[in-house]
């Protein structure tokens, strides 16, 4: 009884292969045309709103913000230093006006995730994956074997490229949560230090007794402050850096190896051969 089910089910199977095996372009077109379909009136409506990024949005702002404030704090703490008698402590609010730059750096990079969110997946899904699928359907009807490939790449690689900034904000999270305290107590701390700065260079205006004395102490006080305060700059500025610039490029090398690993497309990555001192096609 059971083995009559089974023949009569491969029985009826049999033709639909048939079909299927004289009709592999057609079923592959089909599909592919599908795929182009969802990609452009779908996906690429759905992935590119506010609401869908929402969460990514939000943590990018609230990066902004403290890289910001971190900027304020540095400026306001160089400026301070050269309030300070003498020349001792130049070297610290030199060091403290470069880090300005580098923050600068950090928040354009934070903005261009912000547009990259919506920018890559209009690209992405409403652009790049339909052309390319359109390219593929050329290449299947033309047996183009290396136009096939070069179209699975491109799609990969728009795949990729769309699904780096959520994934880098989520893993930047993970870490400023660790450092965030941290962070926090370098704005506050300089802000401590400025304020105490400014408050002695009010006093010394009035002319009270025993100023001079005190500013000499306030001075060697000062600079070992800021010295702590710049050390803390220096990891906060690492932090972001890190989160801001390298773990994006790391992100989307990743996603790139992974697609390669799991498809078995080649996607050639541009290395660095030390020995010759050029760049070879790795």
């Amino acid at each position: 009884m059971q083995q009559d089910f089974i023949s009569n089910i491969s029985d009826n199977l049999e033709p639909i292969m048939d079909f299927c095996k004289k009709n592999q372009k057609i079923i592959k077109i089909f599909i592919i045309m599908v795929g182009i379909c969802i990609s452009f009136f779908l996906l690429s409506n759905r992935l590119t709103t506010y609401e869908h990024h929402e969460k990514t949005i939000k943590a990018l702002e609230e990066k902004k913000d403290t890289v910001l404030d971190l900027t304020a704090a540095a400026t306001a703490s160089s400026a301070a230093i050269t309030l300070l008698p003498g020349d001792t402590a130049t070297p610290i609010a030199e060091q403290l006006a470069d880090m300005t730059t580098y923050f600068l750096i950090a928040v354009c990079a934070i903005y261009l995730e912000k547009y990259l969110l919506t920018i890559t997946g209009v690209a992405a899904f409403k652009w790049i994956i339909p052309i390319a699928g359109i390219v593929l359907i050329f290449a299947i009807l033309g047996d183009k074997g290396q136009l096939k490939l070069l179209a699975k790449k491109v799609i990969i690689l728009a795949i990729a490229i769309y699904m780096v900034v959520p994934t880098s904000v989520y893993i930047s999270n993970l870490i400023e949560d660790t450092y965030k305290a941290s962070i926090q107590q370098t704005i506050d701390d300089a802000k401590d230090a400025v304020d105490e700065i400014e408050a002695e260079e009010e006093e010394e205006k009035s002319g009270l007794e025993g100023v001079i004395s005190k500013v000499k102490d306030t001075v060697s006080n000062a600079q070992v402050e800021f010295e702590g305060v710049l050390n803390k700059f220096i990891e906060a500025l690492a932090v972001i850096l890190v989160t801001s610039c390298i773990i994006p490029v790391f992100v989307l090398l990743f996603y790139i190896w992974l697609f390669k690993l799991i498809l078995g497309v080649e996607i050639d990555i541009p290395r660095i051969e030390r020995k010759k001192g050029r760049i070879l096609r790795g």
